[in-house]
């Protein structure tokens, strides 16, 4: 599988090295993460600290098997931050990841 070693390239971006078999499956990806981080400030609103806990467990799962390592490590902060429901820790590592796919390089490699 690929490794997001966190070297940075042109213009300070991070760089993901993808494998080249995920391909189709990056934008989907991708879009899904931005997804949730709607979903997450919303859930904040609502004290649903349960429910983001959940996501975050699972964005943490999901992150490093696409190559994606600083996604897993979002997910494990919004996981702690609504296990303490703290709201504003939730956010601030919600927009982090956000932040983080708008930006980030994806460097297809074949393994």
């Amino acid at each position: 599988m690929s490794e997001d070693d966190g070297t940075v390239r042109d213009e300070g971006r991070p760089v993901a090295y993808v494998d080249s078999t995920l391909a189709s499956l990056i934008p989907r990806f991708m879009d899904r993460r931005r997804a949730d981080t709607d979903t997450i400030e919303t859930l904040v609103s609502e004290g649903d600290f349960e429910t983001i806990q959940s996501m975050g467990h699972s964005i943490k799962g999901s992150g490093g098997g696409y190559g994606f390592d600083p996604i897993t490590e979002f997910g494990s902060e919004i996981e702690l931050a609504a296990k303490e429901a703290d709201g504003p820790a939730v956010i601030v590592a919600a927009r982090k990841m956000r932040a983080y796919i708008e930006i980030v390089e994806v460097v297809l490699v074949d393994e």
